[in-house]
């Protein structure tokens, strides 16, 4: 579903960059994280973080980015931006990207928290300011300050979008997602509910993507982006990762890998891809290469509301392979043999059909004329042709060409030894 927020039209007012162009602020705040989604942020290449904040894509304002690990601003000098963006006086419209779960820690009668950025002088206004002094603020006052001023909120990796890690059982954080942190009626400056962009570490592209498109539909060169109903970009998880995944052939024909790096279907050893939506197989983890089925790994489910304890044992096959699966062996043998059939005949031309060989060393000359072979390349040429053209027949009528084994016709003796880096003759037998 597209959610219908009106026209706003382009972003109104607010800074221009030294060209006359647009710019947009984005906050960057991480809570119980690691760090992972600002790794994958930063080797996008579709486009890379240089590409916004740079301005040069056409449609959308220059992005300045706040990010504690990448500006060159640090202390007071960094968070004044921040402490603006709260209290109104930014002059410049904003979007706010989380990342890691949202720690629990709102809930606590006085000082304390499980994740911070500045402290009480930054954000005089806060309302634990008082009572913080130079004590650290919580990231989570950063969070719920700037949101309702934001153009969009963006929850970036699966800590941020559903709780991930830090909000699995026995974790003493109470971490959730940003949006169970919002509630269920929050909406952006902009009209939008939170933007989520899952993953473990999610793809950077999807990312850098995804805030372009936003970018640019609130300047007004283009749509609004499709979200489904938890707020994904459909583009890249309206798919499951098994409808893409390179190794779904084998699932089909009933073959399946026993350990990590096999080359057949993963889901025996714990690959939930069929029930999993992810683009990872098609876009790849960096680059556009790679991801975890292309290299033999099993999907745990990173991208999902449920992981990790919904996905629980990794590396376990499951429940639902046990039927999908058993029945897939079974079907999937009568499958596999008659493409061997349908492969038998695709590998051998018209002419070798005529003259009952293959011409290559590389293959036993017999195996054309076994007389199995011959019987299934006949019903099989039946059925193929039924209702058209027989070309079978038509290639029979065919002459073999004159100067076929134009070798043996010449009398080049292909018994007799070569030399080998002029330095002594060896038979082609021994080669």
């Amino acid at each position: 579903m597209a959610y219908a927020v009106g026209d706003f039209g382009g972003f109104s007012g607010g800074e221009t960059s030294l060209d006359g162009g647009r710019v947009v602020h984005v906050f960057w705040l991480s809570g119980m994280s690691c760090d992972g989604c600002s790794v994958a942020m930063l080797g996008a290449i579709s486009p890379s973080v240089e590409d916004l904040t740079l301005g040069t894509i056409p449609g959308v304002p220059r992005v300045v980015l706040h990010h504690s690990m990448l500006d060159e601003d640090c202390g007071a000098g960094f968070m004044e931006a921040f402490r603006q963006a709260a209290e109104g006086t930014l002059e410049a419209p904003y979007v706010v990207v989380v990342e890691g779960s949202v720690p629990d820690d709102q809930s606590f009668g006085g000082p304390g928290h499980f994740a911070a950025m500045g402290s009480g002088s930054d954000w005089p206004q806060s309302k634990g300011s008082a009572a913080y002094g130079e004590q650290p603020l919580r990231a989570t006052d950063w969070m719920w300050a700037l949101a309702p001023g934001a153009a969009a909120c963006i929850a970036i990796g699966t800590c941020a979008t559903w709780g991930g890690i830090p909000a699995a059982a026995g974790n003493i954080t109470g971490s959730m997602g940003l949006t169970d942190y919002l509630g269920p009626s929050y909406r952006s400056a902009r009209g939008l509910p939170v933007v989520n962009v899952p993953g473990c570490p999610p793809i950077g592209d999807n990312f850098t993507e995804t805030l372009k498109d936003l970018l640019g539909y609130f300047e007004g060169s283009r749509a609004l982006p499709e979200f489904d109903e938890l707020g994904r970009p459909v583009w890249q998880f309206g798919e499951t990762v098994h409808r893409h995944c390179p190794k779904a052939g084998y699932y089909e024909e009933g073959v399946f890998s026993h350990e990590p790096g096999d080359n057949q279907c993963l889901v025996e050893i714990g690959c939930w891809g069929p029930v999993v939506q992810c683009n990872i197989v098609e876009r790849g983890a960096i680059n556009h290469m790679g991801g975890c089925m292309v290299a033999g790994g099993a999907c745990i489910g990173c991208t999902m509301p449920g992981f990790p304890d919904k996905f629980s044992p990794f590396y376990k096959a499951p429940p639902g392979s046990a039927i999908s699966g058993g029945v897939s062996k079974v079907t999937g043998g009568a499958i596999r043999r008659l493409r061997r059939m349908s492969m038998a005949n695709a590998n051998t031309e018209p002419l070798w059909d005529n003259a009952h060989e293959i011409p290559t060393a590389w293959s036993r000359a017999a195996d054309i004329t076994h007389p199995v072979r011959k019987i299934n390349s006949f019903f099989y040429k039946k059925l193929q042709y039924a209702g058209s053209v027989n070309h079978a027949k038509r290639n029979k009528k065919q002459p073999l060409p004159q100067s076929r084994d134009i070798l043996r016709q010449k009398g080049v003796d292909m018994e007799a030894s070569v030399p080998v880096l002029q330095e002594h003759l060896i038979s082609r037998e021994e080669l």
